[in-house]
């Protein structure tokens, strides 16, 4: 198989979950020893993996231009995985119009219109509802899904969400969460840890809005209680407004970006990440659970992982609630020491590679195999595809044209 993977991004593993994820997929498709090029959008970044260390064709791509047909022509992939839907609205229509025999699938990583719906309610002050869903995100999100052969869903809250309130077929979806190699155990003691720890890309607003709920609210309470408490925030691309957050005299200490995500989690006694909205996995807890590192988190920050096993830590969305059981795990070894156990027997039940590879593998195949029927069965997506064709080809083919005048002009 000759895959293609089209993102707006680079692949950075250390700087957001979404970057392991991709890591992850990219793994799974290597194991095949299927064909990858991968193709960005984006400008070099020195914080990307390597990619072509693994045998993987790299190759930058410019938005609105006719350059992509030619390149894609030319590729001609079996399979085409697009990044998030925005990239399949920029470049689905030309991978259908160009290789309309590629099986088309889209990883939405997390489900945006969800995560869009929970902030607007959270600024807003107020109980998210259902209702809120109905956004032009959500319209956008829902045709991309459509539009495709099959969509990858991280999360089996919203494998449910997408099916029983937007009425999904089933079909057009497949389970994938993070897929991982098994959590032996052999963890760095409690006695040899300390300090708490925040980890999250600085750019993800949930992440930036946890930060100032600890820094307003949680981390002054669980001073109170132990007054030489250190708390290290770590995160890529962190902003002016953020470093202003550093303060050595309360023990809040802004540590920027994380060389090494798993040796400064390792490290640290508790995980903190009061998320009052967002959607999808969190590679944090993920990061935690495979260091053998205790985690206090909300119900949003919890959703979908923890299935029918116990957190590895707590879960609390009450701020105080939260400040005390995050001083609790950070004080008793017992305590501490059982939320370990749970964190490994979670993930080691949860989210296992070989758990899943297969049915991945199989899904491709047999939606490969009778791609044509599967298309006639999805009559809606090919309704979408044939007015996506017509609005958003011509739209881009006005911006090609005008970038093409003042290109002439300069």
């Amino acid at each position: 198989m000759n895959v293609l993977i089209i993102s707006s991004v680079w692949v950075e593993p250390q700087s957001s979950a979404a970057g392991s994820r991709m890591l992850q997929l990219i793994g799974l498709f290597l194991s095949k020893d299927w064909k990858i090029t991968y193709a960005s959008t984006a400008s070099p970044s020195e914080y990307a993996t390597d990619l072509t260390k693994k045998g993987i064709d790299t190759i930058s791509i410019a938005l609105n231009d006719a350059s992509f047909d030619v390149f894609i022509k030319d590729n001609s992939p079996d399979i085409v995985l697009f990044d998030r839907f925005m990239v399949e609205e920029q470049f689905g229509w030309r991978v259908a119009q160009q290789c309309p025999d590629a099986l088309r699938i889209l990883d939405t990583e997390d489900l945006h219109c969800l995560r869009k719906a929970r902030h607007q309610a959270v600024k807003e002050n107020r109980i998210f509802n259902e209702n809120d869903l109905l956004s032009d995100i959500a319209k956008r999100e829902i045709a991309s899904i459509y539009r495709c052969d099959l969509t990858l869903m991280i999360s089996e809250y919203e494998m449910e969400l997408l099916q029983e309130f937007f009425k999904v077929p089933r079909k057009l979806l497949h389970y994938l969460p993070f897929v991982l190699s098994p959590v032996l155990g052999d963890f760095i003691p409690f006695e040899e840890r300390a300090h708490f720890i925040a980890i999250g890309n600085f750019l993800h607003a949930p992440n930036w809005d946890a930060t100032l709920q600890l820094k307003k609210v949680i981390w002054p309470e669980i001073r109170k209680t132990i007054p030489d408490a250190q708390l290290h925030v770590y995160g890529a691309y962190a902003s002016e407004k953020v470093l202003q957050l550093h303060n050595p005299k309360e023990g809040f200490y802004v540590k920027r970006r994380a060389e090494d995500a798993i040796e400064v989690i390792s490290k640290a006694k508790v995980l903190l990440a009061p998320l009052r909205f967002g959607a999808g996995l969190k590679g944090k807890f993920i990061d935690a659970m495979q260091c053998g590192t205790p985690s206090v988190t909300t119900q949003i920050g919890a959703e979908a992982m923890q299935g029918d096993f116990t957190w590895g830590g707590a879960i609390e969305d009450d701020v105080y609630a939260f400040a005390k059981a995050a001083t609790a795990l950070y004080t008793y070894k017992n305590l501490w020491k059982v939320a370990q156990d749970h964190g490994r027997i979670l993930i080691n039940n949860r989210f296992q590679r070989v758990d899943f590879e297969d049915g991945f593998y199989d899904v491709i195949m047999q939606y490969k195999n009778t791609l044509t029927a599967h298309r006639q069965a999805n009559f809606t997506g090919q309704m979408l595809l044939h007015h996506t064709l017509q609005s958003t080809k011509y739209l881009s083919k006005w911006i090609e044209e005008k970038n093409k005048k003042e290109n002439v002009k300069k």
